[in-house]
């Protein structure tokens, strides 16, 4: 039998947009821990983590390696300015409820954008073409194998029969915006499957993630031993 390999990757990016600093560690492309730089502080991604281990990074030592990302950037920016061309992706996103639905009934949409690169985009939401902001949050950003970034959007709804709800992404710098569609409409049963086959692969994410932040502290354990 063979065993799929999980990969626990800590990636730090600056850029001279917003975001201008990000550090998040992530179980392939599930996003555990990210850092807050305002407040010097691990934040756990999902409650059911346990807190980041202060030991294991301390925060001056995040902030050293953060004020090298940001000195990095100068020179290179000075060096390659005008020689180079940026290199972007085009985002791709798609719009699904986190639960069964259930007409007039309170749910979640989601918002799963992909190929976001650099970092920058700015992420909204339409109700029958009519601009909300309320019940609307946002991750951070989750880097990716292929060198780029994937962001969640999430919108508090009570959908009635026929709306539409639209997630536009807004890449800054260019001149265009990717819009995913979502009409409110009863969960059938292959619909009420694939959610509950995506909340079972979250379970069973968030067990492989303890165990992986469990091994990386007894093998940092380890090492500050021998």
């Amino acid at each position: 039998m063979v065993r799929e390999t999980q990969v626990l990757n800590e990636v730090l990016f600056c850029q001279p947009d917003e975001p201008l600093l990000e550090l998040t560690v992530t179980l392939d492309t599930d996003q555990l821990f990210w850092f807050n730089f305002s407040g010097s502080s691990w934040i756990r991604r999902v409650p059911e983590l346990p807190p980041w281990p202060p030991e294991l990074e301390p925060p001056e030592l995040v902030r050293r390696d953060a004020t090298f990302c940001q000195d990095l950037l100068f020179s290179l920016t000075n060096i390659a300015s005008g020689q180079l061309a940026q290199a972007r992706g085009i985002p791709v996103a798609k719009v699904f409820p986190s639960q069964p639905v259930a007409l007039d009934k309170p749910n979640t949409l989601v918002c799963l954008v992909e190929n976001i690169f650099p970092p920058a985009v700015d992420i909204t939401w339409r109700e029958d073409d009519v601009p909300v902001t309320h019940g609307v949050t946002h991750t951070h950003y989750t880097p990716t194998g292929d060198v780029s970034f994937a962001r969640f959007s999430y919108l508090r709804v009570t959908p009635s029969a026929g709306t539409t709800y639209s997630c536009v992404v807004t890449s800054r710098g260019l001149n265009s915006s990717t819009v995913a569609y979502w009409v409110a409409q009863e969960t059938g049963d292959t619909e009420t499957l694939w959610t509950a086959l995506c909340g079972a692969a979250m379970a069973l994410g968030i067990v492989l993630a303890l165990m992986g932040i469990t091994m990386m502290v007894a093998a940092w354990r380890s090492r500050r031993g021998g």
